[in-house]
C-alpha cells in the first residue's frame, strides 16, 4: 500500500498541473491522431529518408507496417562514457533488424564532459547544453519517419537533455541505452586524498596528474556517485531503461546481451501500436519515482534541476518543496562516494539500483502502478540481469544486501531521511546534498566572505585569508549571470579548512558537481544574484546561519538596514571560448527553482 504521505504530495502534484498537463496531452494527441507519418510522406519525401539505406532496408521501410526506430546519440570520444557508443551503433541496429525492424542513425547529439570543463570557461555552457541536446533531439526525430527511438546517452547534462527532447514526441515509445561504467582504478579516497595534498603544496602537478588518470582511465562512465551515474539510477527508477541494466561494464557480456534486449524492447515497443507513448510512462507517479530515488541514494544535488526540468517538458510541475516533504518520509537507503567509500561497480555488486526499488516498494515508498517499457508496474524492475546458460535473464533480488556499508534495507537506513535537504530563509531557496556531510558540519553560524568569482576565493586561499571560521558566499554564478557553473574545484581547499578544525561552508546561486560533499554547500540559491536576489546584498561580515537539519538559510542582520543595500552588480561574463553564442539563452533562462530552463512551459 502506497505510504500516506507519498499519496498527498502526489495528489497535490496532480492538482497543480492539471491545466498543464492537460496541454502537453492535447498536443500529443494531436501527433497521435495524426497517425504513422511514413506511409503519409511523398515519393520525394521518402526517398530522401531511404536514400542511403541498403537495399533491403529500403524495401522493408516501404512496407506500410514495418517499423522504423530513431536512435539518437551522444556518441564522442571526449566522454569516456560515451566512446562505446561507436561500436554499439551498427550492433544495436543489426539487433533491431533482427528483431523484425529497421533502424536508422537519427541524429546525433553534443555531449560536453564536465571533468574537462570543470573550473573552466566551457564549465559556464554546461548547464545550457542539456536545452541545446533536447533540440537536437527535437530536430533528429522531426524527420518524421520514425515508430520509437533508442536514446544512447550516459552523462550529466545529456539524459536530461535527450530525455526533454523525446518527451515532445510522447506518442513514441522510447528506450535508453546505457553503456556500463568504467573498472574501478584507484579508490575514491586516495582520489580526495591527493587533490587535498595538492591543495596544501604537499605534492605537485605530476603527481596529482598521475592519481587523476589511474582514477579516470579507460572507456565507461566515471565511477562516482555523481551526476551521471544518478542520471542512470533515476532512468531505472522511472521504467525508461532495462532493470539492473545501468552499471555493467562496457564489453560485458552482459552488457551486450542488454543491449540486444533493449533493441528488441523498441522494435515490441513500436510494433504493439497500442496508445502506449513515452506520454504514457512520463507521469506525475513516475516523475515523483525519480525523486524518490534521488532522496533514496544520496544522488546529484543537479537532479533538482534536472528532475524539475523533465517534469515540466511533460506538463508536470514539480518544486522543490515536493522534494523537502518526500525527504521527511524517504529514508537513505544507499552510500556511494561522495556520500561512502564506495563506488558504483560496488554499488551494482551489493544490489544496485533494483535493490533499492525492491526495498522502496515493499514500504509503499515507491508507485507501483505506472507504465514502463516492459508494460504496466514497476516491480520487475526490482530484479538483476544475468547470463544463465548464455541466455539473458532476470533474477530477483535478494533479501539481504550484499554490503550493508553499501546498502540498507528499509528498516535498517543510514538516516531516516532522504540525501538532500532544501533550505529556506531570508537569502530565499536553496538545496544542499547532505548525505555527503557529516552530522557536526550540517550546523553553522559564521560571518560572510564575499567573492563574485570562484578563483577570487582560491586566491584568498593561498593567501593563507581563510584560516578561520567563514561562510563562502559567491553569487552571480547563477544561470542568468554566467550559466550556472558547477564550482567543484573549491571543494579540496575548502576541505582542507574544514579538517584543520574552522567551521566553513558555501552559499552559492550556482552549482557544485555530483561528485562534491563533505563541505556544507547551500546551492543554488534562487532567485540569483542576477534577478536581484537577496544574496547580490550581502556583505563581508555579515553574519549568516545555514542549519541543515532544520532547512533554514538565515542572515542575522538588521532588516530595514538590509533592504536599503544597493544590490552588487556583479562581474561580467567575458563572451569568449563560444560564451557569445549562449548570451540569448541567459536572458530567457528561469528560475533554478524551475528547473533553469529557456523552454516556455504549457500553461
Amino acid at each position: 500500500m502506497t505510504h500516506p504521505r507519498l499519496a498527498e504530495i502526489t495528489a497535490r502534484v496532480h492538482k497543480r498541473s492539471e491545466k498543464s498537463r492537460a496541454a502537453y496531452l492535447a498536443n500529443i494527441q494531436a501527433m497521435r491522431d495524426a497517425g504513422p507519418a511514413r506511409p503519409h510522406l511523398s515519393c520525394g519525401n521518402l526517398a530522401h529518408a531511404i536514400a542511403a539505406c541498403s537495399e533491403a532496408e529500403k524495401e522493408k521501410l516501404m512496407q506500410e507496417g514495418m517499423v522504423n526506430i530513431g536512435i539518437v546519440s551522444a556518441y564522442n570520444d571526449m566522454l569516456s562514457a560515451h566512446q562505446p557508443y561507436h561500436q554499439k551503433l551498427d550492433e544495436v541496429k543489426s539487433a533491431v533488424i533482427a528483431a523484425g525492424g529497421v533502424a536508422q542513425m537519427a541524429g546525433g547529439v553534443p555531449a560536453m564532459c564536465d571533468g574537462v570543463t570543470q573550473g573552466q570557461p566551457g564549465m559556464e555552457m554546461s548547464l545550457f547544453s542539456r536545452e541545446v541536446i533536447a533540440m537536437a533531439t527535437g530536430i533528429a526525430m522531426s524527420h518524421n519517419v520514425f515508430d520509437g527511438g533508442l536514446l544512447f546517452g550516459i552523462c550529466d547534462k545529456i539524459v536530461p537533455g535527450l530525455l526533454i527532447g523525446s518527451i515532445a514526441f510522447g506518442h513514441l515509445p522510447f528506450v535508453f541505452v546505457p553503456a556500463g561504467p568504467m573498472p574501478t582504478g584507484i579508490s575514491n579516497g586516495e582520489k580526495a586524498k591527493v587533490r587535498q595534498q595538492f591543495a596544501k603544496g604537499e605534492v605537485g602537478r605530476d603527481e596529482l596528474l598521475q592519481s587523476e588518470s589511474r582514477a579516470y582511465h579507460s572507456p565507461g562512465t566515471c565511477t562516482f556517485y555523481g551526476t551521471a551515474n544518478s542520471n542512470q539510477m533515476m532512468l531505472e527508477m522511472m521504467g525508461l531503461q532495462l532493470p539492473g541494466s545501468s552499471f555493467f561494464a562496457p564489453g560485458n557480456g552482459v552488457r551486450e546481451a542488454l543491449d540486444v534486449a533493449a533493441s528488441e524492447r523498441i522494435v515490441a515497443l513500436a510494433e504493439a501500436k497500442n496508445g502506449i507513448g513515452l506520454a504514457e510512462m512520463v507521469t506525475v507517479e513516475s516523475v515523483i519515482n525519480g525523486a524518490i530515488g534521488l532522496l533514496a541514494t544520496g544522488g546529484s544535488t543537479n537532479h533538482t534541476l534536472h528532475i524539475v526540468a523533465i517534469a515540466a517538458a511533460a506538463g508536470i510541475q514539480l518544486t522543490w518543496q515536493d522534494f523537502a516533504d518526500l525527504s521527511e518520509i524517504i529514508p537513505l537507503l544507499a552510500r556511494v562516494y561522495p556520500n561512502g567509500t564506495a563506488d558504483v561497480n560496488a554499488f551494482h555488486e551489493a544490489g544496485g539500483t533494483p535493490f533499492v526499488i525492491k526495498e522502496l516498494l515493499s514500504a509503499g515508498l515507491l508507485h507501483e502502478d505506472v507504465e514502463t517499457i516492459l508494460g504496466r508496474g514497476l516491480r520487475p524492475f526490482g530484479e538483476m540481469p544475468a547470463l544463465v546458460g548464455g541466455k539473458l535473464t532476470w533474477r530477483l533480488s535478494p533479501d539481504q544486501p550484499g554490503d550493508e556499508m553499501i546498502l540498507r534495507k528499509v528498516h535498517n537506513p543510514f538516516q531516516p531521511t532522504g540525501g538532500l535537504a532544501v533550505f529556506n530563509g531570508a537569502l530565499g531557496e536553496a538545496v544542499m546534498k547532505v548525505s555527503a556531510v557529516k552530522p557536526e558540519h550540517r550546523f553553522i553560524e559564521a560571518p560572510a566572505i564575499v567573492f563574485e568569482d570562484q578563483d577570487d576565493l582560491l586566491k584568498a586561499y593561498k593567501a593563507g585569508e581563510l584560516e578561520r571560521d567563514f561562510i563562502a558566499v559567491i553569487r552571480f554564478q547563477g544561470p542568468k549571470a554566467n550559466g550556472m557553473p558547477e564550482l567543484h574545484k573549491l571543494t579540496p581547499s575548502l576541505g582542507v579548512l574544514q579538517d584543520k578544525g574552522f567551521k566553513v561552508a558555501l552559499v552559492t546561486d550556482g552549482r557544485m558537481s555530483g561528485a562534491s560533499g563533505k563541505v556544507p554547500a547551500a546551492i543554488h540559491v534562487t532567485p540569483e544574484a542576477a534577478n536581484g536576489g537577496p544574496i547580490a546584498r550581502v556583505q563581508h561580515g555579515d553574519m549568516i546561519r545555514l542549519d541543515a537539519e532544520n532547512g533554514t538559510l538565515e542572515l542575522l542582520v538588521d532588516k530595514d538596514e538590509f533592504e536599503k543595500r544597493t544590490p552588487s552588480s556583479g562581474l561580467q561574463t567575458p563572451e569568449t571560448f563560444g560564451r557569445n553564442l549562449f548570451s540569448g539563452m541567459r536572458s530567457l533562462v528561469g528560475l533554478a527553482s524551475g528547473g533553469a530552463s529557456v523552454f516556455a512551459g504549457w500553461e
